[in-house]
Parts: C-alpha cells; structure tokens; sequence
C-alpha cells in the first residue's frame, strides 16, 4: 500500500500456525536459529548479518547495513521479514522524502470538520528504511524518537509504537554525491553497524546458480520461505536474554573495552556510556544464542567491533593516514587484558 507518493511500499503479512501454549525458551531458541536457515533459501552467504539481525529482536536493538550497491541488503531484510511473523514496512529514502512521510501526519476530515492523525509506516514492527543516507537530517531525525522512546509524539501527544519495534536500515558507503551523512546522534542509535561484502568465489556461483535455475528474488513464497517464528518466541528469547548471567570481571572487562576507546590517541570521540550497555545487552544476546547461561569474554569480544565500530570518530590527522575503526578495535581487543 503506498502512502507517501510512491515513496512507502507495505510488505504483506504472513501468517504462521502458532501452538496454544506460550514457547519455551528452548521453543525461541530453536525457532531463531531456524530463522538462519530460512533466510537462507533466499540470501546465500551473510551469515555474520544475519546473526546480527537476530541478536538486535533480542536486544530490542535497531541494525544499520553499510555495503556497495548489489550485494543483497534489501533482500536480506526482506527475507528476514518474511521469515517473521511480523507486520513489516518499507520506507525508500529519498531527497524530497518529508518527516510526515515516515511518522504520519494530521489529515483534516471535511465530514467531521476534524483533524485525525493517519498513521504513517513507522507503526510497524520490521521498519526497512532504505539508503536512509539519501534523505535530509530532517527527515532522518524523524526517526530518532521513535528509534530511542519507541514512540511518536503528535501535538504533545505520544503514540506508541508496536512491540516488537526494530529499525534496519541500509546505506551505500561509496556514492555520496547527494548523501547527508547520518548525525552522531542518529548513528548512536543504531545497536549495531554491520558490513554486508561481496560474495566469495563460491557463494557467488551459488547464486547464479539459483537465478539460473529460475529463483525470483521478488517473489519469495515461491522461493519457499514461510514464517519460523513470531512474536511469542521474541518475547520468550527476550525473557531469557535476561536471565544470562554476567560476572563482575565480564563487567569490568566490558567497561574497560570502552573506556580504551576514549583514550586511543586516533579516537578523538569514544563510545558513551550507551555504547557500553549496548555492548553488555548484545554479549548476553550472543552468549544465550550460543547455548551458554553466562557471559564470556569471547563473547563480549565475538559482538565489540559491531557495536562499538560507528561510536568511534576518529581524529581526522589519523584518518588521513588510513586508521579505520575496526583497525582501532582490533588493536583495542589485543591490547585491553582480559579476565582469566
């Protein structure tokens, strides 16, 4: 359904059998892992991402795709919506793109003589928002309160936005003519910035093979993916995240992971306090995802570079000299001592 000017396509909602009992927490980590394999009928490869979209439903956490045009963003969200029964929505960012067209907006009713508030894409529980660099920050700062509160503020008053609410967003790192650049604000947001790459030689032969043999990456029911898992198996993952045990020598570890980001000499801004919870939230993620009860420092060090990478803004004397952020935080994971 378009609602702003062809610039606001709606995905259609699948439907699941769903049991009656409520899902255990072996019922939600069963049904996630199979999301990997269901997504899989459509995406070959990307399995780093597709980890990472998992691990932010269970953070309620929102993820930011960077990768060169033509290496399946868009259709690994797609497929992840697919594979969810969730209500999803795609928002293709463009230059004209208005803040009404991603929050809703007042429409005045000649019969009642009122003004209701129509709903706009953002009131969904999968929200794609596609090449978001491509917008103004006005428009990209239409999402901030609902990326942060979970809300939308309509003449002072809140709407609230379904749960569970996740943002994935995609960007193109190499064509900037015409971009604007996502504010620090905006990027802190994002729990997790992960890098889409090209295919390997034999990935990629996997996927002409598929398209050879008549796959259609816009029709993907016929690709066969149907929904492995809902809403009930989020919120018992959820449940569980929060039962992972974390000592205090993780803590710490997970501090001081953090603080040496402040004080790396090629960093002129570290991670926020934010950064660190965000990173705690997302090792119990990976750890409960993993089989385990408690939190290892493998853990904490499997998820740092994704989410501390785009909270890092480098000295622009460094940058100049080819310092990147992962290159700082592989440094940073070899130098920082880590628990026994």
């Amino acid at each position: 359904m378009d609602r702003s000017g062809g610039h606001v396509t709606e995905l259609s909602k699948d439907v699941v059998d769903t049991n009656h009992h409520a899902p255990t927490a072996q019922d939600a980590q069963q049904a996630l892992l199979a999301l990997r394999a269901e997504i899989g009928k459509a995406v070959v490869g990307n399995d780093h991402a597709v980890m990472f979209l998992v691990l932010a439903l269970l953070c309620r956490g929102h993820v930011l795709l960077e990768g060169v045009p033509g290496v399946a963003k868009t259709l690994l969200v797609r497929a992840l919506a697919t594979a969810l029964d969730l209500e999803h929505a795609r928002i293709q960012f463009t230059p004209d793109l208005m803040p009404g067209d991603v929050t809703g907006s007042q429409i005045y009713d000649p019969h009642s003589a009122e003004f209701t508030f129509r709903r706009g894409p953002v009131f969904t529980n999968l929200l794609l928002a596609d090449e978001i660099n491509r917008t103004p920050p006005k428009t990209q700062s239409a999402l901030l309160e609902s990326m942060e509160e979970r809300q939308v503020s309509v003449d002072g008053v809140p709407q609230p936005l379904p749960d569970p609410f996740v943002v994935v967003a995609t960007q193109n790192p190499i064509e900037q003519e015409g971009t604007y650049p996502l504010p620090e604000a905006q990027l802190d947001r994002f729990l997790f910035k992960v890098d889409v790459q090209l295919p390997g030689r034999d990935d990629e032969f996997r996927i002409l093979q598929r398209h050879a043999a008549g796959f259609d990456p816009r029709d993907l029911t016929a690709a066969g993916l149907r929904p492995v898992a809902g809403p009930a198996h989020i919120a018992a993952a959820r449940a569980a995240v929060a039962q992972v045990a974390i000592s205090p020598e993780v803590l710490a570890y997970t501090v001081d992971l953090c603080r040496a980001t402040r004080t790396s000499p090629a960093v002129a801004h570290g991670a926020s306090t934010r950064g660190a919870t965000a990173l705690m939230a997302a090792a119990r993620a990976f750890a409960w995802l993993n089989g385990r009860a408690y939190v290892t420092p493998d853990d904490v060090k499997a998820v740092a570079t994704t989410v501390l990478r785009h909270r890092l803004h480098l000295r622009p004397e460094h940058e100049v000299e080819g310092v990147t952020a992962e290159g700082v935080m592989a440094s940073l994971l070899m130098s920082v001592p880590v628990p026994v």
